[in-house]
């Protein structure tokens, strides 16, 4: 029944997600998508034009945080649970939004990144490559003696003028991690972010 209600953007972050929570009670959750269900929200709105009736499902997955409320839902989980868009600056919005609930306790925090295309008729719309994917961490509090990463911004004209990126930010940000990079510098919404990895 989930399955079905879920599209595929909604099913390829619950799989990330199931495939790294943890059973420990109360991890927060941190999910992060720049435009969300965009296909199902803009679905919705060409119907509202054309004066057709609204289904009430439809429209309650078409929300920022549907994805998270049904993951929610489906562990039971009672734990805090957080929906970012921070426009082209979204992935990285969601790692400090988790730095934040880190400082406030939380033993660590469940990331959770997804995205796809605009859909036809709005790729106009797009200012980088786009693609769906999704991706999820478990982060926690520096440990000694393991590789931690630090994370600067700065304002975009401090800093020399970007390259064409090859991939959509969420998933440079990966790469940058999974290959063990010293070093990955990305203007995004005005901001220049800059991640360091640091070795133990």
């Amino acid at each position: 029944m989930v399955r079905r209600r879920l599209n595929t953007l909604g099913r390829t972050a619950l799989q990330v997600a199931f495939d790294l929570h943890t059973p420990a009670p109360e991890v927060p959750v941190v999910f992060a998508s720049r435009y969300g269900d965009a296909s199902r929200s803009l679905a919705l709105l060409a119907e509202l034009v054309r004066r057709e009736p609204l289904s009430p499902t439809a429209f309650g997955l078409s929300v920022h945080n549907a994805i998270g409320a049904m993951y929610s839902l489906i562990r039971g989980d009672h734990a805090n649970y957080v929906s970012v868009a921070a426009g082209p600056g979204t992935a990285a919005a969601g790692v400090v939004e988790a730095a934040g609930l880190l400082a406030d306790g939380a033993p660590e925090v469940l990331v959770v990144f997804c995205d796809a295309p605009l859909p036809d008729g709005y790729v106009t719309f797009e200012d980088g490559p786009a693609t769906m994917y999704a991706w999820a961490w478990r982060v926690t509090a520096p440990v000694p003696g393991q590789v931690r990463y630090t994370l600067a911004a700065t304002p975009a004209h401090d800093a020399p003028a970007p390259d064409h990126p090859q991939l959509p930010y969420g998933l440079d940000l990966m790469r940058f991690v999974a290959a063990d990079a010293p070093r990955l510098q990305r203007v995004a919404g005005g901001t220049t972010w800059t991640w360091q990895r640091h070795h133990a």
